[in-house]
């Protein structure tokens, strides 16, 4: 698999959930974004998109979250515009009844500030104007799964 999504094969992505069901099918739809052409790509964060973020976060979610800031940096991703508003997507939703799985996954997108930055300079204007929308919804994220106690 090389550098990028290292540690994905350790998760027990069949013990999470998403918005679907098990997240067994996750891991192949995070390397198809990897590796896929454009079209591959599109597809599988379609799916992702579904799977984890659009309609609520999950606790799959939450440990996809590291793997798709990896692909959001890795300039050889055909689709990292998509990666990064999926990104912002998960950051704007919640799961209501489960504040803990809210705020593990809005905390694993806020814990990627760094690599947000980075990428509001990268050379590829698309993947800049994402990356800024991005940093602007970090920086007004405050929902009550996130406040400080």
């Amino acid at each position: 698999m090389g550098t990028i999504l290292k540690g994905m094969s350790r998760v027990r992505w069949d013990e999470l959930t998403h918005a679907y069901g098990s997240a067994a099918e996750v891991p192949g739809r995070l390397s198809r974004v990897a590796w896929g052409d454009a079209r591959t790509s599109a597809s599988a964060l379609s799916d992702l998109g579904l799977w984890l973020g659009e309609l609520a976060v999950f606790d799959a979610t939450a440990v996809a979250v590291p793997f798709l800031w990896d692909l959001a940096v890795t300039e050889s991703v055909t689709s990292r515009v998509g990666v990064i508003e999926l990104l912002q997507t998960i950051l704007e939703h919640g799961n209501p009844p489960k504040i803990e799985v809210r705020h593990a996954a809005h905390r694993a997108v806020l814990d990627g500030r760094s690599m947000a930055e980075v990428l509001a300079r990268d050379e590829d204007a698309a993947v800049q104007a994402a990356a800024r929308d991005l940093v602007t919804v970090m920086d007004s994220h405050a929902c009550e799964s996130c406040r400080p106690s």
